[in-house]
């Protein structure tokens, strides 16, 4: 029987554009790109140069301090081009892709006669290992360290965010595969948090069902309430999505990296699936489906609240099941501005009107902050989205000041930065929470390794 998590804290912010499960037709990108700083707590080494020939599964790049850390081309083709910013620091390595794809094979054994150490192995040098994550730090997770658990999260909660009962339709036999892998690379237990009610119902896995407002959905919900992180302890987390990229390596020998992403979003004409491969440009997702006018419209690889601002020459982040356009506000001129009645207008507070809705009205919210940066005010708003048993305003305060021992103390090894998504969305005072908290787990990192 499934352990159940109820929360009350947290916000649901309905917007409009939810993409319809209906599978549709991707373009096909003339480029697909590997972007390090998808990756944190990578340094990258190249080992390919322009002109190169590769397949998938072939390593473009490494990580300096972790070399069995393998990156590889999610399709076969030509390398193009190693694109460098300053100091000479990797943005991308870019791929041409073929006609057909032609993929690397990998030596597999079924996943039950298969070591702890074969398979661990086997994700680096597939080029999966990067997809496993790490708390505490949020990063790409260290190889030679064990996991006390592993936590895999098949629901998300944000706005607009894909359902994964679509997803994982017809893949149910490599989600499991997948599944029984980590199950042998940890002594503890694997907790899989889905959606009270979902459809999936895994064997071998400790299944937890998420019930209440976003942010219910993010990992770090189920982390803290049911077995946080202390000192000394690692834990590895992933996306569901992820796990068939491992179900798959086992059952066919070779790598795949195709995905379902949603088009989501009010700017979007046409809204559903589309089966795409990470790492391929957003244009060739997008293109024809978003409202005339692109300069007006933001795109986003990922949701609004943790995503990032991507251009149609951009690349899908490497996480990212979803994209989403909305106005981008640049163009809008209101008349007395917050002082008018704000009738449709959103509000998380009870300024305007439309709070009588009860929530169910859908909105169109741009990209505009609407205010001004000011001191960070102890008035519990925070506290009101925030479900874990963790005091954010304080804990932000040990970061900014960088008190080792608070930060310690008021649960920094459990966090991350998509935990302070609705805090930062919340907030009166217009502060880049997110960034502040990755900046505290990268300086913790340093200081203590």
């Amino acid at each position: 029987m499934a352990t159940v998590i109820k929360i009350k804290k947290g916000l649901n912010i309905n917007l409009k554009g939810k993409a319809s499960e209906v599978l549709m037709e991707a373009g096909q990108p003339d480029a697909y790109a590997i972007v390090p700083d998808h990756y944190t707590g990578i340094t990258p080494k190249v080992t390919v140069r322009p002109g190169d020939r590769v397949k998938a599964g072939s390593t473009l790049m490494t990580d300096k301090h972790f070399p069995e850390i393998r990156f590889v081309s999610p399709v076969s083709g030509e390398v193009t081009a190693v694109r460098r910013g300053d100091r000479r620091k990797v943005l991308s390595i870019e791929v041409k892709p073929d006609k057909t794809v032609d993929c690397e094979s990998f030596e597999v054994k079924p996943v039950a006669a298969s070591s702890r150490e074969e398979i661990r192995t086997l994700l680096l040098e597939a080029g999966l290992w990067p997809y496993i994550k790490q708390r505490p730090y949020d990063r790409v997770a260290a190889p030679d360290v064990a996991p006390r658990d592993i936590f895999v999260t098949a629901f998300d909660s944000a706005p607009l965010a894909p359902d994964f009962d679509f997803v994982v339709k017809g893949e149910e036999d490599a989600f499991q595969t997948g599944l029984d892998a980590l199950a042998r690379l940890t002594e503890g237990h694997v907790y899989l948090g889905v959606k009270k009610g979902a459809k999936i119902s895994p064997e071998h896995v400790e299944l937890i069902e998420l019930d209440g407002p976003h942010p219910a959905g993010n990992v770090g919900v189920m982390i803290n309430h049911i077995r946080p992180v202390n000192r000394g302890e690692t834990v590895w987390t992933l996306r569901a999505a992820d796990v068939l990229f491992i179900g798959r390596l086992f059952l066919r020998g070779t790598v795949d990296f195709s995905r379902l992403v949603a088009l989501t979003g009010s700017e979007m004409t046409e809204r559903g699936y589309v089966k795409a491969i990470a790492g391929c440009t957003v244009g060739s997702l997008t293109k024809g489906r978003t409202l005339p006018g692109n300069r007006h419209v933001r795109l986003i690889s990922g949701n609004v609240l943790t995503g990032a601002k991507v251009t149609p020459a951009d690349c899908l982040g490497a996480y990212d099941s979803q994209i989403t356009a909305i106005p981008e506000g640049d163009d809008v001129d209101e008349f007395l501005g917050w002082a008018m009645p704000g009738f449709g207008k959103y509000s998380v507070s009870r300024s305007y009107f439309t709070w009588l809705t009860g929530g169910r009205r859908e909105h169109v919210i741009d990209a505009r902050i609407r205010g001004g940066r000011r001191a960070m005010i102890m008035s519990n708003e925070y506290d009101s989205v925030f479900p874990m048993d963790i005091l954010p305003e304080y804990l932000l305060k040990a970061i900014i000041t960088f008190d080792i021992e608070k930060m310690e103390n008021l649960g920094i090894y459990e966090v991350a930065p998509e935990d302070f998504a609705l805090c930062e969305f919340v907030d009166t005072s217009k502060i880049e929470i997110q960034q502040i908290v990755r900046n505290g787990l990268d300086l913790l990192y340093r200081e203590m390794n």
